[in-house]
């Protein structure tokens, strides 16, 4: 039953976060993009707070630790989920699927610089293949940076990656523990919730409610309930079974069926240098991330039980 749990939680975590810059796409395609971000956010501390209450765990966690969960809100939820829904008005979910794949390496370069990480030689060969498959993005869609709005959605990319990454340095930094996970989610969901629904008010330039498809309802309504619930709680079941290395692999089955699925729902163009871009950021990141000790050790202990 256990073997069956964990099955389930990892294919969860694959195939739904694979779909989320899908989904994205979908919402923001008549609700607009703070609105998608927000009434998510907002919706999923709802589900959450629902969670808490029917367990009889709802409380306050205090000042300091409140502190901690706003900050990370802010970085994680509010810039990066928030300013990527926001890029995909304008740039294409296989894209931003593929660029924000490359969180990882800004997250190890920003651990290399404030000296939680050391730089080495296999590193350097990550990066370089990372990078150069940045290179191949922008060398297939130079033109398309003619275009102000692009532009700014690929600059707006870039911002929601350096959020994530920051927020991720933070809690490495910090040394951050959680005791009770849904808590501290149900606190970052309602505060991200709550800044990005005033950000839609003063942002966005028309509401246009009654315009607002049931395609991307739906699709807001998915990334609510299993982009930001389900694949939460299947992520960290899985963290509790398997090595942090092994699940980090699922970022990289996540970008493949994201692309695979921007190709096949939404008919984006997938040109041979986007694939070679894929490639390159994937082993890059792969190169990186990977560590053999930590697979042999969990050999060795499958093979004792």
């Amino acid at each position: 039953m256990k073997n069956y749990k964990l099955t389930l939680a990892i294919f969860t975590v694959a195939i739904v976060w694979g779909t989320t810059f899908l989904a994205i796409r979908v919402a923001v395609e008549t609700i607009p993009a703070w609105f998608v971000a927000g009434i998510r956010q907002f919706l999923a501390a709802m589900i959450m707070l629902i969670i808490l209450l029917y367990r009889n765990e709802f409380k306050w966690i205090g000042w300091k630790n409140l502190g901690y969960q706003l900050i990370f809100s802010s970085l994680m939820l509010i810039v990066a989920n928030g300013m990527t829904t926001v890029a995909e008005e304008e740039v294409t979910s296989s894209l931003t699927s593929l660029i924000s794949a490359c969180s990882p390496i800004v997250v190890f370069l920003g651990s290399v610089a404030i000296g939680l990480q050391k730089f080495s030689i296999r590193a350097f060969l990550g990066v370089l293949l990372c990078f150069s498959g940045i290179l191949f993005i922008f060398w297939d869609g130079l033109a398309d940076m003619a275009n102000p709005d692009y532009r700014m959605g690929i600059i707006f990319l870039f911002i929601a990656i350096a959020g994530w990454a920051s927020g991720t340095i933070f809690t490495k930094k910090m040394n951050i523990q959680s005791k009770n996970i849904s808590l501290n989610l149900f606190y970052q969901f309602i505060f991200a919730g709550i800044v990005q629904l005033c950000f839609a008010l003063l942002f966005s330039e028309s509401y246009n409610f009654e315009n607002w498809s049931v395609k991307s309802i739906s699709a807001m309504l998915y990334l609510a309930v299993f982009g930001s619930v389900a694949a939460f709680f299947a992520f960290h079941y899985a963290l509790t079974r398997v090595s942090p290395v092994q699940v980090s692999i699922l970022a990289y089955i996540n970008t493949i069926i994201s692309i695979f699925l921007s190709w096949l729902i939404l008919g984006e163009k997938i040109s041979a240098k986007f694939i070679i871009a894929a490639v390159l950021i994937i082993a890059g990141v792969f190169i990186i991330n990977y560590n053999p000790e930590l697979f042999k050790r969990k050999k060795i202990e499958e093979e004792a039980i």
